[in-house]
């Protein structure tokens, strides 16, 4: 933002950051200071409405004090505690108070420090529990094209967007066709009506490798860092009838849509199908603290659980699985989501919120606008030669004018914190508006 920190501006050069073009960035940087509410601040003063949640992750709004007490008085009781071979209570309290969100039957939580831990975790308990049942030859996993499940070499195994995959060595694992079709689904409202038939490429791999051999089919219910897909009608549900059908784990990734983002507590209730393990994290603590949980059905949990008394039955694990101060965050970012009823408020804000994005579908360069729950994107025509660079160009635009959005490529995610009003949804609306009526 050529920004004038005078004599306060921090030396940039240390920090090696992730997913950035740091050249680029620290030649021209964008930095926020502050934050309350649905608002950033520039350490220059300017208030920035947050169109993203942080990274998806700030559902109930910044600086809630109430989650800051809570992780004071933990520090300051136990600051940590190891989980290996040892317990201390607010963990397990923890775990309990998130049973109670999850779907019917996915009532056993094992805690990680990110989604992409939580992703490499599930694709592990799915390896355990086939070999716990005698059917250690299902090692096989199957991802999704254009599908995102974090940086764990497990998750850009299983994950599709090629850029994450190119320079990294991968496990074995098949994908199926991504849902994105702009030709019969463009400005689709919610779920689009064309596409639940690719669900049936499993049928395909399974033919190909041999049902005996996969392991597990892992999928976002809605692709988020793809630029918001969400599922065909009856996609998912075809998906599930697959699985079943040859003994297939189901793994939903609602690291992003987890938490009320779709009006519900998971996706997977919000379009009626319960996968047999689960991940999360961002809105797990509000993203104030690091930190993942995967859900896993009972009979996912009984069967690796299992054996002589006395035997670690899952090796698998880390330092910080669920430290007492992150746990003491969640258990509140719980209470606040209740005690405003969010998740709800969510499903009824959604129609306001649709309306006013699909508003901008005149706007210069716009070739789609997708929806579902509080996420939308914004897709936009890629200049001749430049792919990317009038997303690009948006989001340095938008943050100028007071607004925070995300750009993947020439696309525009949004994903306001679920506490957003109606006037703030016209205002982040208005300044979009604004900011795509003058890119070139």
């Amino acid at each position: 933002m050529n920004a004038d920190f005078g004599d306060n501006r921090p030396d940039l050069s240390a920090y090696w950051m992730p997913f950035t073009a740091n050249r680029q960035f620290k030649a021209d940087p964008r930095l926020l200071s502050q934050a309350s509410g649905m608002y950033y601040r520039t350490p220059e003063g300017q208030a920035v409405l947050d169109g993203t949640s942080g990274l998806w992750c700030v559902n109930a709004g910044h600086g809630r004090a109430e989650i800051a007490d809570a992780v004071h008085r933990q520090l300051m009781t136990l600051d940590y505690a190891p989980s290996f071979q040892m317990g201390h209570p607010i963990a397990f309290e923890f775990a309990q108070a998130l049973t109670a969100l999850a779907p019917p039957g996915m009532d056993r939580v094992f805690f990680t420090n990110s989604g992409s831990e939580s992703v490499d975790t599930a694709l592990k308990m799915a390896m355990a529990y086939h070999r716990a049942r005698g059917e250690g030859q299902r090692t096989r996993l199957v991802g999704r094209e254009k599908g995102y499940h974090g940086v764990g070499f497990g998750g850009i195994s299983v994950g599709g967007l090629v850029n994450n995959r190119r320079t990294f060595v991968t496990l074995p694992a098949d994908h199926l066709p991504h849902t994105y079709d702009l030709a019969r689904n463009a400005f689709s409202r919610g779920l689009p009506a064309h596409g639940a038939e690719l669900a049936d490429e499993l049928e395909r791999i399974v033919a190909l490798h041999g049902a005996e051999t996969i392991a597990a089919v892992i999928v976002e219910p809605v692709a988020g860092s793809a630029g918001v897909l969400p599922p065909p009608v009856g996609y998912l549900q075809r998906l599930r009838a697959i699985c079943d059908r040859h003994g297939i784990l189901l793994i939903f990734d609602e690291v992003i849509t987890g938490f009320g983002r779709v009006g519900a507590p998971f996706a997977a209730q919000a379009f009626g199908v319960t996968p047999d393990i689960m991940t999360t994290a961002k809105g797990l603590t509000n993203g104030v603290l690091p930190m993942g949980a995967v859900f896993a059905s009972r009979a996912v949990h009984d069967a690796v659980v299992a054996g002589p008394q006395g035997a670690i039955e899952f090796f698998h694990g880390y330092t910080s699985s669920g430290p007492p101060v992150a746990c003491a965050a969640g258990l509140t970012v719980l209470e606040i989501y209740a005690r405003e009823d969010l998740f709800a408020r969510t499903a009824q804000v959604a129609p306001l919120w649709e309306a006013a994005i699909h508003g901008l579908a005149s706007a210069p360069h716009v070739i789609d606008i997708r929806n579902i729950g509080l996420m939308a994107a914004i897709e936009l025509a890629p200049r001749d030669g430049a792919p990317g660079a009038r997303g690009y160009e948006v989001l340095g635009r938008a943050l100028k004018a007071g607004l925070l959005v995300r750009a993947t490529a020439d696309t525009i995610a949004l994903s306001p914190p679920l506490i957003i009003s109606e006037a703030e949804i016209g205002q982040l609306a208005e300044i979009l508006g604004g900011v795509l009526a003058g890119i070139d």
